[in-house]
């Protein structure tokens, strides 16, 4: 079948760690969002931080979200993290009577545990805009003088409140240098990925920016594909979006993709299976894959526990005529139909042909061969694909069946995606697909 659907498995629900809260890129990309971008996000947070308006270093009346925008710029810091050290220092972000106190030291930049905020040395220090740029540019400082001897640093190893943490990045060990306690970054973690977590949708390849792994996202899950063989037989690689580890993360972890699909398998008895979909069909007896055309030669031999990884799917008889699937098409009449397990489902357009099948051979059977087999539902674009037709300027993900447009070409660019890799189709190639919904930045939704 042309649609993978997962059985219900425990997941593991994702954990903070210590050593690694947020990515370098996550730090650093200070192009994440634009002015509006950020007083949108302020706005929908329902905190007064939406209408507010103070003089900048400049001496400017600025808005809140023009001074966290120019800070990261400045600095080359990225806004969101900005408005997380905002939320996590004074819960200003959210916060709908915030204290003139909140205002003053949004960013706790310059008041140590025990400090006196009103003590005259720190009145430099004192009011949102200048929190906000000393907090971005302290960032940057961290990042320049990473290597100055004092500083945590990546790579090392120091003992935070009673634990060891070995700081895995810069990010990190930013974090860190600003707030010197495991529960503070805790806090900066949990609205971190609150805020600004991204759910790709189901269909996505995953791959951390540096590493060779490759995931495939399906049901909310993040399914690793075990080898580059198993890729290649049911993936395009030109697919692949590079993320960050802590975006990767977001997603439960859930079974591994170690085989081809319809790879055969044999056990210790002789019981023979196939893997369809993800489940595991037994062949009822040896004359079943005898008659269906099946060789010995093609079995993988595997024990028990093995074959435990997989539910068990309905079993192959003699009637589950083409269980592996096969193109046929109709001598007279040209039309071209996926036959499987005894049905035969339409191809409604070449388009399908080449994105599903591109390198499957087709086989010319007389009509009389095609009436043998019940008619089903016609055949879709497979998952993960993106697609657009000539009569609009849409730009659709394919998932779990139906077409995800995306809400513009800014987030189409910003998740990853590749404009090389959008293929295009007919209006009718599309027809037999329901609407999805659109594809959105998570924290513009």
């Amino acid at each position: 079948m042309l649609f993978i659907s997962l059985p219900q498995t425990p997941v593991r629900a994702v954990e903070f760690d210590p050593s690694y809260i947020i990515s370098d890129t996550d730090l650093n990309d200070y192009l994440s969002m634009t002015v509006s971008d950020i007083q949108s996000f302020l706005e929908k947070k329902s905190g007064q931080l939406a209408k507010f308006i103070t003089e900048d270093k400049t001496g400017a009346m600025l808005s809140a979200a023009e001074i966290i925008y120019n800070a990261a710029m400045e600095e080359k810091v990225n806004p969101k993290f900005l408005l997380v050290m905002l939320q996590k220092e004074q819960s200003i972000v959210e916060d709908p009577d915030p204290s003139q106190y909140q205002y003053d030291w949004a960013m706790g930049y310059g008041v140590c545990d025990d400090c006196d905020p009103k003590d005259p040395a720190l009145a430099k220090y004192k009011g949102f805009a200048t929190q906000v740029a000393n907090a971005a540019g302290l960032q940057r400082w961290y990042i320049d003088n990473s290597n100055n001897g004092w500083l945590k640093a990546k790579g090392k190893v120091y003992t935070i409140d009673g634990k060891e943490v070995n700081i895995a990045n810069q990010a990190t060990a930013n974090l860190y240098n600003y707030t010197p306690h495991i529960a503070g970054n805790l806090n900066f973690w949990k609205i971190w990925n609150k805020w600004f977590k991204q759910y790709y949708p189901d269909g996505t390849l995953l791959q951390i920016d540096g590493q060779k792994e490759v995931w495939l996202l399906q049901d909310g899950m993040r399914r690793l594909i075990k080898s580059k063989a198993v890729l290649m037989t049911r993936y395009d690689s030109k697919s692949i979006i590079k993320v960050s580890k802590t975006e990767l993360e977001k997603y439960p972890e859930g079974r591994q993709i170690k085989y081809a699909n319809y790879t055969l398998f044999e056990d210790a008895k002789g019981n023979v299976f196939m893997l369809s979909d993800d489940k595991l069909r037994k062949f009822e007896t040896a004359e079943v894959w005898k008659t269906l055309g099946f060789n010995p030669e093609e079995f993988e031999k595997v024990d028990a526990l093995a074959l435990a990884e997989f539910d068990l799917g309905e079993p192959i008889t003699l009637k589950n005529i083409h269980p592996e699937g096969k193109l046929m098409q109709d001598k007279k009449t040209g039309g071209i139909f996926l036959v499987q397990d005894g049905y035969k489902y339409p191809l409604i357009s070449r388009d399908i042909l080449k994105i599903n099948f591109n390198k499957v051979k087709i086989t010319q059977v007389p009509s009389e061969e095609l009436e043998k087999y019940e008619r089903m539902g016609s055949v879709k674009i497979k998952d993960g694909e993106l697609v657009k037709a000539p009569d609009s300027p849409a730009v659709y993900f394919i998932s779990n069946g139906m077409k995800r447009p995306f809400s513009s070409g800014e987030v189409f660019e910003k998740l990853g995606f590749k404009w090389t890799n959008i293929k295009n189709v007919e209006t009718t190639s599309l027809s037999n697909m329901p609407l999805g919904n659109h594809i959105y930045l998570d924290y513009n939704n």
